[in-house]
């Protein structure tokens, strides 16, 4: 399937290309609204370049203006458009990437006024997605995230779009008129039909990977799940902790596929460990919904793991869309433990925990990761049960996963059954109680 940007045709799996194949030149513009809280608009245009550059372009200039409100028509208003326009003459510029969400009508105008193809941080994030899924899950989440954001911007008018299908040179005239479909049309019910297939395409992956969540709940070690902002060192923790062989950069959004480990904890205790994406101020809202399924392992695990950039001076203000996010997908509630990770890019003076339930560390240089570990086990601890059950002596196999799981106090075998009392977890001591045999 093609689509028509720009008077050229694209396979709408692989938009990406269109910025990458001539390493666009991009100018960044965006707004102060002066009512903005959390990451200011400087700090969020230096991310856009960060963004930007990742995608593999090169930005040449960045424009904030301050504003009261956005123009509806253009964004940024008609003299400031002009500006961008001579700059972006000046610096040889293809592109404006645009730091907020733009509507189709002011991405539309802003590209008559700039002569320059325009697209918003989302697109841009997209495009990143596009770039970096490797699983079919990744790629038909991502697909169905920038067909979504297609759908309503179909209203361009570019120019084939007022065509009418089956007419002559004029599109139009004597012979032409009566039934038929525009352009416009056409591409619309395209991109409907090809979305149909892809969440139905996805719903068969998403069923496959339920299943395996159930298997790993029949085998039943609780889930510890790395969540964060992007490049706060996720996957490098994972490797540190498990050789798992994710891949790291020093770029956002490096990985996006989920990895799953198993992991020992101290005191034998074992645990599913699961590295996802990362979140990023102003996530594309059909980004969340395409990828309910992957961040199904945040909602579902026994702990969370929230790993932070303790060296960037905007910490904090991370730390808060982090947590927005989680209470977005369902996930606010969840048990976790805020380790502050890149401790070795912080001064002497300022290394340390901050509070009980946080912890430092440096995932790189493994500084601090047996105080983490020790810690987990500590909270995954408290939610341990005694148990005292009696099993046919067949059941060696529950008894084993008991060893695993945590601790047997006692084991006594007498005609066939097996007395044991054991502190498990909460999964391990149901299982015990259904296959445990009544005594008189």
């Amino acid at each position: 399937m093609q689509l028509t940007v720009q008077g050229e045709e694209y396979p709408l799996a692989k938009l990406h290309d269109v910025a990458n194949e001539h390493h666009e030149r991009a100018i960044l513009v965006g707004i102060e609204l002066g009512t903005e809280s959390g990451i200011g608009s400087e700090e969020s245009l230096e991310e856009l370049k960060s963004l930007t550059e990742s995608a593999g372009a090169e930005v040449v200039a960045t424009v904030r203006q301050r504003l009261k409100a956005a123009d509806p028509r253009t964004f940024i208003g008609k003299g400031k458009a002009s500006e961008v326009h001579e700059l972006a003459r000046d610096k040889d510029a293809s592109l404006a990437i645009f730091d907020d969400a733009l509507s189709p009508a002011q991405a539309r105008n802003l590209e008559k006024e700039l002569k320059l193809r325009v697209i918003d941080r989302s697109q841009l994030i997209l495009d990143i997605f596009a770039q970096r899924a490797r699983t079919l899950e990744g790629k038909l989440q991502v697909e169905i995230a920038q067909l979504s954001y297609l759908q309503p911007r179909l209203t361009r008018q570019w120019s084939h779009l007022s065509r009418v299908r089956g007419g002559g040179a004029g599109g139009g005239g004597v012979g032409t008129r009566g039934p038929g479909e525009t352009q416009l049309e056409v591409d619309r019910r395209r991109l409907r039909e090809r979305l149909t297939r892809l969440r139905a395409r996805l719903r068969e992956v998403e069923r496959t990977r339920a299943i395996q969540r159930r298997r790993r709940v029949e085998v039943p070690y609780p889930t510890v799940a790395l969540v964060g902002y992007t490049n706060s060192g996720k996957s490098t923790l994972m490797n540190a902790l498990t050789d798992a062989g994710v891949e790291t950069a020093n770029r956002l959004f490096s990985t996006l596929d989920p990895t799953i480990r198993r992991l020992k904890l101290p005191g034998k205790m074992n645990v599913m460990l699961v590295d996802t994406v990362g979140f990023i101020h102003r996530l594309p809202h059909m980004l969340i919904d395409a990828f309910k399924a992957t961040l199904e392992e945040v909602r579902t695990a026994t702990m969370l793991l929230h790993i932070v950039d303790a060296s960037s001076p905007l910490a904090s203000e991370r730390m808060t869309i982090v947590d927005q996010v989680l209470e977005e997908i369902g996930a606010g509630a969840a048990p976790r433990l805020i380790v502050m990770n890149k401790a070795d890019l912080l001064e002497d003076a300022t290394r340390g925990t901050a509070a009980h339930d946080t912890i430092s560390i440096s995932a790189k240089n493994g500084d601090g990761l047996d105080a983490m570990l020790e810690a987990i086990a500590r909270q995954l601890g408290s939610s341990r049960e005694e148990v005292s059950v009696t099993l046919p002596a067949r059941r060696g196999d529950l008894v084993a996963m008991a060893r695993r799981d945590g601790e047997v106090l006692s084991e006594e075998y007498s005609d066939g059954l097996v007395s044991m009392r054991a502190r498990v977890s909460a999964p391990v001591a149901g299982r015990l109680k259904k296959a445990a045999v009544a005594t008189i």
